[in-house]
């Protein structure tokens, strides 16, 4: 069997493992066990191109800074309740995004992508002291997210921003 025959039946049989593998979660990555609000922050961004945070701010000397940095939520009319209750309504409305804890100023929801079904964490604070729905979106694997976590936030901005 020459070379070329061989990679031509290799290549088929090793993409389709691979898409198995990734539809069995191999590609899910492990929850971080730092997520939540520690003295009136959310995590910092990833050190890599894969987040986004509206208190991307608060950590100047980070390397993602400028890349991370996204607008926080308004809160609608100033109510924190109404404001987590619209925003989890957004979220079912995003194709692959699961509410998993909503808390009084707090909600945590995941992010699947549909095929590789790789996972990220999306978390949603109700800052006392600015008003507004802080958020972070992260992914858990990989060094580049070609923009996904922003595209995927500004998604939610817009169906929550439709809520009444």
């Amino acid at each position: 069997m020459t070379p070329m025959k061989l990679f031509s039946i290799a290549l088929p049989v090793l993409l389709g493992a691979g898409l198995l593998a990734a539809q069995g979660g191999a590609l899910r990555g492990t929850q971080p066990t730092d997520l939540g609000v520690k003295d009136g922050r959310l995590k910092a961004p990833s050190a890599t191109r894969n987040s986004v945070s509206s208190q991307a701010g608060l950590y100047p000397e980070h390397p993602q800074n400028g890349y991370a940095s996204i607008e926080p939520l308004p809160l609608k009319g100033g109510d924190v309740v109404a404001s987590l209750t619209a925003l989890s309504k957004a979220l079912q409305s995003v194709p692959g995004v699961t509410v998993l804890d909503q808390q009084p100023d707090y909600l945590y929801a995941q992010a699947q992508t549909r095929w590789l079904k790789f996972v990220d964490d999306m978390e949603f604070w109700a800052n006392p002291a600015t008003g507004v729905l802080e958020l972070r979106s992260a992914s858990r694997l990989g060094r580049e997210d070609f923009g996904a976590n922003r595209q995927r936030i500004e998604a939610v901005r817009a169906a929550y921003l439709a809520q009444p």
